[in-house]
């Protein structure tokens, strides 16, 4: 894993297209009123009518599937060209509406993908249900991002040993001055050697984080530690997690407070209320 100049960090196949395939959904499902509008006889008709607006890239087909907001949680420049075109490949390969009960749901692909958005049976036959789908894809965004934040904390862990064989010394911030290698990162000129740490931890707009999460570089007398903890507690993360040079990442809950308590801790030391993340 290329980790040191890269730094990406989307943890399965597949996973980037999905995420923005579906970005900025929750926050609207969480608020909306309006359900999807057109009812099917059965959920394979709804899914293949879903499946066949993309393809066409028919918005008035959109909309009577989804509801007439839909472009309020997926706007143009929200979608991946290339995360449709994958998504309908895996719809070209494979794919099978599962029904149980009321409730349907479209998975496709060899890998078996499942959309968060049901399918279910009311009154007037099958339709989208987005509202019911947000808690689902909270819950899937939230994983994403936990687990960024855990690959991030081990490319650190690298990034550090890199620049303490540049420097004898471990580094004591993230980003470098400018015009400085005081940090684990800096903007490489053309036929540099990258820097220890690539940018992703310096983005572009201050207080988005990285995959919804911050880090910061603890003080250590005997080596390095870092804290990453989620921008938005219970919307980009829930749990908050601490390594220090021996690569092994303990989380905890720190709940609504996350921010202020993990900024608060003065050195590395989890208690007992931080757990070990299994390898």
């Amino acid at each position: 894993m290329d980790v040191l100049n890269a730094v990406k960090f989307d943890i399965a196949k597949g996973i980037d297209m999905k995420r923005k395939l579906l970005s900025g959904m929750v926050l609207f499902m969480l608020s909306a009123s309006v359900m999807a509008q057109q009812s099917f006889s059965t959920p394979a008709q709804a899914t293949d009518a879903l499946a066949k607006a993309i393809s066409e890239q028919n918005e008035s087909a959109m909309t009577n599937l989804l509801g007439e907001n839909w472009r309020d949680f997926l706007p143009p420049e929200g979608v991946d060209p290339d995360a449709v075109d994958r998504f309908l490949r895996d719809w070209n390969v494979r794919h099978n509406t599962v029904v149980e009960g009321d409730t349907a749901h479209l998975v496709v692909g060899d890998n078996g993908w499942q959309l968060p958005i049901p399918v279910i049976k009311t009154s007037a036959g099958w339709q989208f249900d987005i509202k019911e789908g947000a808690e689902e894809i909270l819950t899937r965004e939230i994983g994403r991002n936990e687990l960024a934040a855990i690959e991030a904390l081990h490319a650190y862990v690298d990034a550090q040993q890199s620049y303490f064989a540049m420097n004898q010394k471990y580094a004591q911030k993230i980003v470098s001055s400018k015009g400085k290698k005081d940090g684990l990162y800096w903007p490489a000129s053309p036929g540099e050697a990258p820097s220890p740490l690539g940018p992703a931890f310096s983005p572009k707009e201050p207080g988005t984080g990285y995959h919804g999460y911050r880090f910061r570089i603890l003080p250590d007398n005997h080596g390095f530690a870092m804290v990453a903890w989620p921008v938005s507690y219970g919307q980009t993360g829930v749990m908050s997690f601490v390594i220090n040079q021996d690569d092994k990442v303990y989380q905890s809950d720190l709940g609504s407070d996350s921010e202020q308590k993990a900024r608060a801790l003065a050195a590395y030391g989890p208690d007992k209320t931080w757990q070990p993340v299994a390898p």
